[in-house]
């Protein structure tokens, strides 16, 4: 993850702003714990602001443009935490379980650190097709397959979980994979994909896009 993230997190802040409606359901599942530990935690997307909050985030990059403010932060690995057991009352870990390199140890870490509870944002693999990718990068899917969690894994660590929908607004202001479902056109933004973990780790997709273009 930090590598990846120290070569594509520089503008990252612009097109990756929290979602409100989305950031609304993930504190909504940290009910009332007080201490949270945000686990990949990136520029801070998502951290509550009324509760006590630190941050772990390995890629220096995406440390130095949380603003001012924000929670402390340590740079550290998800499979490594810094911390002692049942040091917080939550771990969060939005949108990152991807980008671990030992998924297991990762959400092992997770649950020796968080008292109450822990709350994961994530993509299934096996969702339904998305056009963009159904259509114009199917190696997309191909890898995300490879580096989702199903639930059943996340169970193996964890124990039985509670799955919450998340719907995708249309006008979502957080720049993801699937945020510009109804926008096709910010796609054919460089800018915009390199945001995007999935295109990045791509080779060329000019031609694909230009065919977006056409379409």
């Amino acid at each position: 993850m930090q590598a990846i993230y120290d070569r594509i997190g520089h503008g990252y802040r612009r097109f990756r702003t929290p979602e409100p409606r989305i950031a609304a359901l993930v504190h909504e599942a940290l009910g009332d714990a007080r201490t949270v530990v945000n686990v990949g935690a990136g520029s801070g997307s998502y951290e509550p602001t009324d509760r006590d909050v630190v941050a772990v985030e390995p890629s220096a990059t995406m440390i130095a443009q949380r603003p001012a403010g924000s929670a402390p932060v340590i740079q550290a690995s998800a499979e490594a935490l810094p911390f002692e057991d049942r040091s917080f009352d939550a771990a969060m870990a939005v949108l990152t379980i991807h980008h671990w390199g030992d998924r297991a140890q990762g959400l092992r870490e997770l649950r020796r650190v968080a008292r109450q509870r822990v709350v994961i944002l994530t993509h299934l693999p096996d969702a339904a097709p998305f056009w963009l990718t159904d259509t114009y990068v199917p190696e997309i899917t191909a890898m995300d397959r490879g580096i989702f969690p199903s639930i059943e894994e996340i169970e193996s660590v964890l124990g039985p979980v509670r799955v919450t929908p998340v719907p995708v607004p249309h006008d979502c202001t957080d720049g993801f994979l699937g945020a510009y479902w109804r926008r096709p056109k910010a796609y054919l933004d460089p800018d915009v994909r390199a945001a995007i973990s999935g295109f990045a780790k791509l080779p060329e997709t000019a031609e694909r896009m230009e065919r977006l273009r056409a379409d």
